[in-house]
């Protein structure tokens, strides 16, 4: 008896980890390009925090949320925490 299709949803956590694994991957594919680009060790751990933190969120929030409109909501407050807490460590948005 054949077996019946399976059903294969989009794979929303690869293309999430993906582009993490990319946004992570951009600055060291600069540093080859551009003089002007010297990140060391420190910060490629901090962007790396960074997006295992935002990952875990989301992973959490669209595991929690029960409906799409709070899983976007929620996700969007994750992004505009993740871009704030990186620019604040690029120039300094905050003061200290």
């Amino acid at each position: 008896m054949p077996t019946p299709p399976q059903h294969h949803p989009l794979p929303w956590r690869t293309i999430g980890w993906g582009g993490a694994a990319l946004l992570f991957a951009i600055p060291f594919i600069a540093m080859r390009f551009s003089p002007e680009m010297r990140w060391d060790t420190a910060d490629f751990a901090m962007l790396g925090a960074m997006l295992l933190v935002a990952g875990w969120a989301l992973e959490l929030l669209v595991r929690l949320a029960r409906t799409g409109r709070l899983r976007a909501i929620l996700g969007i407050a994750v992004a505009v925490g993740f871009l704030t807490v990186w620019a604040d460590a690029a120039v300094g948005v905050f003061p200290a």
